[in-house]
Protein backbone atom coordinates (compact mmCIF):
# COMPACT_ATOMS: atom_id res chain seq x y z
CA UNK A 1 0.00 0.00 0.00
CA UNK A 2 2.83 2.39 0.85
CA UNK A 3 4.35 1.77 -2.60
CA UNK A 4 1.08 2.65 -4.31
CA UNK A 5 0.76 5.89 -2.34
CA UNK A 6 4.39 6.76 -3.08
CA UNK A 7 3.82 6.15 -6.80
CA UNK A 8 0.69 8.30 -6.82
CA UNK A 9 2.43 11.14 -4.97
CA UNK A 10 5.41 10.90 -7.34
CA UNK A 11 3.13 11.06 -10.37
CA UNK A 12 1.34 14.11 -8.96
CA UNK A 13 4.65 15.89 -8.43
CA UNK A 14 5.79 15.08 -11.97
CA UNK A 15 2.47 16.07 -13.54
CA UNK A 16 2.35 19.40 -11.76
CA UNK A 17 6.05 20.25 -11.93
CA UNK A 18 6.75 22.95 -14.44
CA UNK A 19 9.82 24.51 -15.92
CA UNK A 20 10.50 28.00 -14.72
CA UNK A 21 10.92 30.25 -17.75
CA UNK A 22 13.99 32.46 -17.95
CA UNK A 23 13.68 36.23 -18.07
CA UNK A 24 12.68 37.86 -20.20
CA UNK A 25 9.80 35.46 -20.56
CA UNK A 26 8.78 34.68 -24.12
CA UNK A 27 6.11 36.94 -25.53
CA UNK A 28 4.72 38.09 -28.84
CA UNK A 29 7.19 41.00 -28.81
CA UNK A 30 10.07 38.87 -27.53
CA UNK A 31 9.64 35.36 -28.94
CA UNK A 32 12.01 32.46 -28.32
CA UNK A 33 13.97 32.02 -31.55
CA UNK A 34 14.64 28.35 -32.12
CA UNK A 35 16.22 26.54 -35.03
CA UNK A 36 16.17 22.78 -35.42
CA UNK A 37 18.04 20.69 -37.95
CA UNK A 38 17.24 17.27 -39.29
CA UNK A 39 19.95 15.31 -41.10
CA UNK A 40 18.68 11.76 -40.59
CA UNK A 41 16.03 9.88 -42.56
CA UNK A 42 14.89 7.21 -40.13
CA UNK A 43 11.18 7.25 -39.39
CA UNK A 44 12.05 7.70 -35.71
CA UNK A 45 14.17 10.81 -36.36
CA UNK A 46 11.59 12.36 -38.70
CA UNK A 47 8.75 11.78 -36.25
CA UNK A 48 10.86 12.86 -33.27
CA UNK A 49 11.70 16.29 -34.67
CA UNK A 50 8.04 17.01 -35.43
CA UNK A 51 7.01 15.89 -31.94
CA UNK A 52 9.76 17.98 -30.33
CA UNK A 53 8.73 21.08 -32.27
CA UNK A 54 5.11 20.49 -31.27
CA UNK A 55 6.09 20.13 -27.60
CA UNK A 56 7.97 23.44 -27.68
CA UNK A 57 4.92 25.16 -29.16
CA UNK A 58 2.68 23.67 -26.45
CA UNK A 59 4.85 25.01 -23.63
CA UNK A 60 5.59 28.49 -24.99
CA UNK A 61 2.50 29.02 -27.13
CA UNK A 62 2.91 29.43 -30.88
CA UNK A 63 2.58 33.21 -30.66
CA UNK A 64 5.69 33.31 -28.42
CA UNK A 65 7.99 31.28 -30.68
CA UNK A 66 9.83 31.93 -33.92
CA UNK A 67 10.79 28.46 -35.14
CA UNK A 68 12.62 27.12 -38.17
CA UNK A 69 13.36 23.51 -39.06
CA UNK A 70 16.19 23.09 -41.57
CA UNK A 71 16.36 19.81 -43.49
CA UNK A 72 19.53 18.78 -45.25
CA UNK A 73 21.48 15.65 -46.07
CA UNK A 74 19.26 12.61 -45.44
CA UNK A 75 16.88 14.78 -43.41
CA UNK A 76 15.49 16.29 -46.62
CA UNK A 77 13.12 13.30 -46.58
CA UNK A 78 11.12 15.19 -43.93
CA UNK A 79 9.95 17.66 -46.57
CA UNK A 80 9.08 15.29 -49.40
CA UNK A 81 5.42 14.81 -50.35
CA UNK A 82 5.79 11.01 -50.34
CA UNK A 83 4.39 10.30 -46.84
CA UNK A 84 0.83 11.64 -46.40
CA UNK A 85 0.74 11.41 -42.59
CA UNK A 86 4.08 13.24 -42.27
CA UNK A 87 2.90 15.87 -44.78
CA UNK A 88 -0.15 16.52 -42.59
CA UNK A 89 2.03 16.91 -39.49
CA UNK A 90 4.36 19.36 -41.28
CA UNK A 91 1.43 21.34 -42.67
CA UNK A 92 -0.12 21.55 -39.20
CA UNK A 93 3.10 23.01 -37.80
CA UNK A 94 3.23 25.43 -40.75
CA UNK A 95 -0.20 26.70 -39.68
CA UNK A 96 1.49 27.77 -36.44
CA UNK A 97 4.12 29.69 -38.46
CA UNK A 98 6.86 27.08 -38.12
CA UNK A 99 9.10 27.60 -41.13
CA UNK A 100 10.46 24.53 -42.89
CA UNK A 101 13.61 25.05 -44.92
CA UNK A 102 15.15 22.72 -47.50
CA UNK A 103 18.79 22.77 -48.58
CA UNK A 104 19.20 23.37 -52.32
CA UNK A 105 22.63 21.71 -52.30
CA UNK A 106 21.10 18.52 -50.91
CA UNK A 107 18.24 18.74 -53.39
CA UNK A 108 20.69 19.01 -56.26
CA UNK A 109 22.76 16.08 -54.99
CA UNK A 110 19.67 13.87 -54.55
CA UNK A 111 17.92 15.07 -57.74
CA UNK A 112 14.98 16.52 -55.86
CA UNK A 113 12.86 19.15 -57.57
CA UNK A 114 11.07 21.92 -55.64
CA UNK A 115 7.76 20.37 -56.80
CA UNK A 116 8.70 17.25 -54.77
CA UNK A 117 8.63 19.32 -51.56
CA UNK A 118 5.67 19.99 -49.30
CA UNK A 119 3.98 23.23 -50.36
CA UNK A 120 5.17 26.16 -48.27
CA UNK A 121 8.72 24.84 -47.84
CA UNK A 122 11.39 27.50 -48.27
CA UNK A 123 14.57 26.63 -50.14
CA UNK A 124 17.98 28.07 -49.27
CA UNK A 125 21.29 27.49 -51.01
CA UNK A 126 22.94 25.73 -48.07
CA UNK A 127 21.10 24.47 -45.00
CA UNK A 128 24.20 24.54 -42.83
CA UNK A 129 24.78 28.20 -43.71
CA UNK A 130 21.21 29.00 -42.69
CA UNK A 131 21.95 27.34 -39.36
CA UNK A 132 25.21 29.26 -38.88
CA UNK A 133 23.60 32.61 -39.65
CA UNK A 134 20.68 32.03 -37.26
CA UNK A 135 23.08 31.03 -34.47
CA UNK A 136 25.09 34.21 -35.11
CA UNK A 137 21.82 36.16 -34.70
CA UNK A 138 21.23 34.57 -31.29
CA UNK A 139 18.85 31.77 -32.20
CA UNK A 140 18.86 28.68 -29.98
CA UNK A 141 20.02 25.59 -31.88
CA UNK A 142 18.41 22.26 -31.08
CA UNK A 143 19.38 18.94 -32.63
CA UNK A 144 16.90 16.39 -31.23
Amino acid sequence: MKKIILIIVSLCVVLYADTELAEPKPSFDNPRKIIFTITEDSEYALSHILSTANNVLKVYGPENVDMKIVAYSKGIKLLLKENISRVKRVETLMQYDVMFIACKNTMRTKNIDENDLIDGTEVVTAGVVELIERIKLGWVYIKP
